[in-house]
């Protein structure tokens, strides 16, 4: 079976439920208001491709590369990023909503979280150094083992990181946020 090579095409309000893309590589392409819920994007290759207002909550993510692709205003609930492809692996999230999804033992070095619903995310063994977390809820999210050097947190909140189970050298935290870094002790902090 010969896979598609699709460049610079944009695709609006598609529901790709009823009209699964093909396989193959797409290339610098847009994906806007369109839904990949519970779709089977396994082994598909986005390179620099952007996904606005989109939900690809429930996606199947098998093999699937994404290669310095933006998300904004999208709708990625339950997302397993640990089974995508690893080969140049870079994502951008921006006003989404990730809750529930899992990035374990992914690389995310520098990589970008603006404005982020997070909640009860799995970044179990995950690289995160130097990444930016900018006004991200991170309730219930699952920091193990996880590499957090450089990284900010300083407008993020409702966190809870273990500075022991985790590597946090350098990492920035606003006054107010310590309280996640202490949640573990089970003390009052006033």
């Amino acid at each position: 079976m010969e896979l598609a090579y699709i460049v610079r095409k944009n695709y609006e309000q598609v529901n790709f439920n009823e009209t699964p893309l093909l396989k193959g590589d797409y290339e610098r392409c847009s994906f806007i208001n369109c839904n990949f819920s519970n779709s089977d994007l396994s082994h598909l290759s986005f390179v620099a491709c952007s996904f606005f207002a989109c939900n690809l909550s429930m996606a199947q993510l098998n093999n699937t590369a994404f290669q310095e692709a933006v998300f904004k205003d999208c709708k990625l609930l339950g997302l397993h990023f640990e089974h995508c492809n690893e080969f140049l692996f870079k994502v951008h999230f921006e006003n989404c909503i990730i809750n529930l999804a899992s990035f374990y033992n992914r690389k995310l070095k520098k990589n970008d979280f603006k404005n982020c619903s997070l909640q009860e995310v799995d970044f179990t063994n995950a690289d995160l150094s130097q990444s930016i977390f900018d006004q991200c809820d991170l309730t219930f999210a699952i920091f193990d083992n996880t590499i957090l050097e450089k990284a900010d947190f300083r407008t993020s909140f409702n966190y809870s990181i273990d500075p022991e189970c985790n590597r946090t050298k350098k990492a920035k935290f606003a006054l107010s946020g310590v309280v996640g870094l202490l949640s573990k002790y089970d003390i009052d902090i006033e």
